[in-house]
């Protein structure tokens, strides 16, 4: 019962984090209207929360065994908590960048914690693999939820869509509710350390990590993979409003399709995963983003402003583009739960504080090298582009295979 407990408050915090994350695409269409911001400006708030993310992940990850995980991850809730109050009763641009700065900590310390759990709480890597999707899984339910909550709030004028960060906060404490419930023995995450003050700290055993050709490898390619996905997340909802020429709500409400097809292929890829090897499925994955990529975005040509009042009006594209999202939902979850089962237990924490780091770097040079894009060209042009780093993620991953290949060998 303990142990369930557990699981279910690990889905739930990473749900609830996922409707704080992903709110910033959200937040950038509503900025540039309420706040009276440009483009360039409110792409910086994806920089507020990952810039944060690394920072705060580069200085406490190798620490968090020694704090404990449990107790690490309930001082994040508290704080994401405290970050969804401040939204609605302060509400203005710098607000907005607290605001994400505050969860970008919070789900730093997070991150680490729930994937460091999860070996925990699984006893093999097929059990791992498939716990890590069902978790994937429901961050992208999170973010389908969260584009639906904040459509509700949104109004033409005023600040009501702030309102939607009561429902966020609320969903966040029930999240802290089960894991105060549920015991966590954390023993094995110290098997093997070394008494404190005797040789290397934990933060030189981090840095020392970083430097395995296989690790460097793979944080890269977590690196590019976040590039593809956030860039295509923060600005969905301004693609649709600007290129696709739909109403703000509607906008909004489009783009969680991408975040539905993400859960879908996140679902399904803990059930593919069990039967293929993990690198045909993934190449398979990058071969239809770029064919979606290059036969969807041309049907977005032409279309006439104003025309769209509801969904029979809705232009195919619109339907189309969020498929990309389960080509691209199997690929993290699986380069991570890969990484993780090939390691002992307390190398879990500091290679997942690596991912936080070089994930909250690649999804702010995402959203700012996109945000860019839209500003000097035009939507289509900046989602066209993203066949760039997606043919840099192919490289990635064969190297990837490379390094695991030779460390199995060894």
């Amino acid at each position: 019962m303990a142990r369930t407990r557990l699981i279910a408050a690990l889905i739930l915090t990473y749900a609830a984090f996922a409707m704080l994350l992903n709110s910033v695409g959200t937040v950038i269409l509503q900025s540039i209207s309420s706040f009276d911001v440009t483009k360039p400006q409110a792409s910086t708030l994806e920089g507020f929360k990952d810039i944060t993310i690394a920072v705060v992940s580069f200085a406490t990850a190798s620490y968090l065994p020694r704090i404990g995980l449990r107790n690490a991850l309930i001082g994040a809730l508290m704080l994401a908590i405290l970050s969804c109050i401040v939204m609605p009763l302060f509400g203005s641009f710098n607000i907005a960048r607290l605001h994400f700065a505050m969860v970008g900590a919070a789900f730093a310390v997070a991150k680490v914690a729930v994937y460091s759990m999860i070996g925990l709480v699984t006893d093999s890597p097929r059990k791992h693999a498939s716990l890590t999707s069902l978790i994937e899984g429901m961050f992208m339910v999170g973010v389908l939820s969260s584009y639906w909550v904040f459509s509700a709030f949104i109004d033409p004028t005023g600040l009501r869509w702030l309102d939607a960060y009561w429902v966020l906060g609320a969903i966040t404490a029930l999240a802290l509710a089960l894991l105060l419930s549920a015991p966590v023995q954390e023993h094995s995450l110290h098997e093997g350390d070394e008494p404190v003050g005797e040789g290397a700290t934990a933060f030189a055993r981090m840095l020392r990590l970083a430097a395995l050709p296989l690790v460097l490898v793979f944080v890269l390619c977590a690196f590019v993979f976040v590039l593809i996905e956030q860039g295509i997340q923060s600005w969905l909802p301004t693609f649709n409003n600007e290129v696709l020429h739909l109403p703000a709500q509607m906008s909004v409400q489009a783009a969680s399709l991408f975040a539905a097809c993400l859960a879908i292929g996140r679902f399904v890829a803990g059930a593919v995963m069990a039967r293929f090897d993990w690198y045909p499925v993934l190449n398979t994955c990058l071969a239809v983003l770029a064919a979606l990529i290059l036969l969807v975005l041309p049907l977005a040509d032409g279309l006439a402003q104003g025309a769209i009042h509801n969904w029979r009006d809705a232009p195919v594209a619109a339907f189309l583009f969020p498929l990309i999202g389960i080509a691209l939902a199997p690929i993290y979850p699986t380069i991570v739960s890969v990484m993780l089962s090939a390691m002992p237990n307390r190398q879990h924490p500091p290679l997942m504080g690596l991912v936080v780091i070089f994930s909250a770097l690649g999804g702010t040079t995402g959203s700012l090298i996109t945000g860019q894009l839209f500003a000097h060209f035009d939507g289509r042009t900046a989602f066209t582009l993203m066949l760039v780093p997606t043919a840099m993620l192919a490289g990635g991953l064969f190297l990837l295979r490379r390094r695991i290949a030779l460390v199995d060998a060894a």
